[in-house]
């Protein structure tokens, strides 16, 4: 998301380079730009206008640091600007109530029901114990689609004929106090449009039961009508949170900025792609670095926390040390890579990385289509060619490239390509090791130099 915004702001910011300072003159065809790429991004023209007033105020007049440039400068303004816009601090679910009761609201195709499935997940890894709750009794679909969600990713469903929605969620919460359930995620019953009877039945529900979060999914992608629907549920249920879905497909990212401004309501989640785990923590100021290009390294090391398994990576190095790393090896690091998003949103992270939306796509298309190939060949293998690189011959190579319909000329150069990165990991895991070899003796010499330079102040001292 955000990418058409974040490359219009970056080249405003770097039109502000080799200015002494920020002045009126200057800052007023900047503040234009900023005002059309928020306007084209979908932002909303009250959000528009406090922004650019903000912006103003601070960088008018301001000197310029000693080592810091007018676009640094900005760049600091704008980002700070932005952190605020995007409700300043993460704001975490909150647990209370025994049960904890989290109610989902939002219009049928938000993705409210993906969205509840995906928030059983996220809670089940942080050691909750979820129960989704089918709560939208007038659409049958949803029920289905909840239980087919709920055998996928091993959360139980619960749900009733009845049409009573008070009832179901009363058993709910007592079958969940008898089976241990902590967490209820209760799916409400969306709409095509708000609608007097839908918002009666939710504040019945909101009274009775008092739930502890009520996360109103908005699809990013609705753009200025998300701030219309948020502003309405909110009028008269004075929600929690929200919850953003589809960040991955629009590149605006309008909603995002409007819809906290305009009902002072943090987001809490974002839906950052189709997989069942693609649902994230919001955190105001990583957004705000991302949109300014600036990466997101935080976000990356516990993307990558979540996916390496740490006993898999020790045994993946110890192939690396005796030069056994096989072609097996070789995909499940693939797989293990897979899950750690596309490609475009990692190199969307990485700081410092000047690159333009449609690059990132061009460079990701081009590097997934080359792992399909890949896969393609390695699969085309025996299982004991892919554990024994070693065995790779002509004849065997011939019936490989026909196997999978690539050339052998690709396939030579692929395997060529195998053996200099088992070659590099040897070497490497040898500097390694003879660093910490040459470290322990550093150390030994240098706890036998100390000792000596110890007796000898003693003895001076006699």
């Amino acid at each position: 998301m955000f990418d058409s915004l974040s490359d219009k702001l970056q080249d405003i910011i770097a039109k502000t380079a080799g200015q002494k300072e920020l002045t009126q003159e200057n800052m007023q065809e900047a503040l234009r730009e900023i005002r059309r790429a928020l306007l084209e991004a979908d932002v909303n023209l009250r959000v528009v206008k406090a922004f650019i007033s903000n912006i103003k105020d601070k960088a008018e007049g301001e000197n310029v640091l000693q080592g810091v440039n007018p676009s640094q400068q900005l760049v600091k303004i704008v980002h700070d600007e932005l952190i605020e816009l995007l409700g300043k601090k993460v704001s975490p679910l909150d647990f209370s109530g025994h049960p904890n009761l989290i109610m989902m609201l939002g219009l049928q195709g938000s993705g409210k029901t993906t969205s509840s499935a995906k928030l059983a997940v996220k809670l089940k890894k942080e050691g909750r114990n979820p129960l989704l709750v089918a709560c939208d009794v007038y659409r049958p679909a949803a029920i289905t689609q909840l239980k087919t969600l709920g055998e996928q990713i091993g959360v139980e469903v619960y749900s009733e004929e009845s049409k009573d929605v008070q009832l179901i969620i009363q058993n709910a919460i007592n079958y969940s106090k008898d089976k241990g359930f902590n967490t209820l995620i209760l799916d409400t019953a969306g709409r095509l449009q708000i609608d007097t009877d839908m918002m009666a039945e939710l504040l019945l529900i909101d009274r009775v039961f008092h739930p502890v979060e009520k996360l109103l999914v908005i699809d990013a992608m609705t753009g200025q009508e998300a701030v219309n629907v948020a502003e309405n549920f909110d009028a008269q249920l004075d929600i929690t949170g929200l919850v953003l879905t589809k960040l991955d497909g629009d590149s605006r990212g309008g909603a995002a900025l409007s819809v906290v401004y305009c009902t002072h309501k943090p987001i809490k989640l974002t839906g950052t792609g189709e997989k069942i785990n693609a649902l994230e923590d919001f955190y105001p100021e990583r957004m705000a670095t991302r949109i300014l290009g600036m990466g997101d390294i935080v976000s990356l090391v516990e993307r990558a926390q979540e996916v390496f398994d740490e006993k898999t990576a020790r045994e993946m190095e110890k192939k690396m040390a005796k030069a056994e790393f096989s072609y097996n090896d070789f995909l499940k690091m693939q797989s293990q890579m897979k899950m750690f998003g596309s490609m475009d949103q990692l190199l969307g992270m990485i700081p410092g990385l000047k690159m333009s939306k449609d690059d990132r796509q061009k460079i990701s298309h081009e590097g997934e289509k080359q792992i399909k190939r890949i896969e393609v060949l390695i699969q085309s293998m025996t299982p004991e060619e892919r554990e024994h690189p070693e065995l790779m011959n002509s004849s065997r190579k011939r019936r490989i490239s026909q196997g999978s319909g690539i050339s052998i000329h690709e396939l030579n150069v692929f395997i060529n390509q195998f053996e200099q990165m088992r070659k590099m990991m040897k070497g490497f895991s040898d500097v390694k090791k003879n660093m910490g070899s040459l470290m322990g003796k550093m150390g030994s010499a240098g706890a036998k130099l100390t000792a000596h330079q110890m007796m000898k102040n003693m003895r001076r001292f006699r």
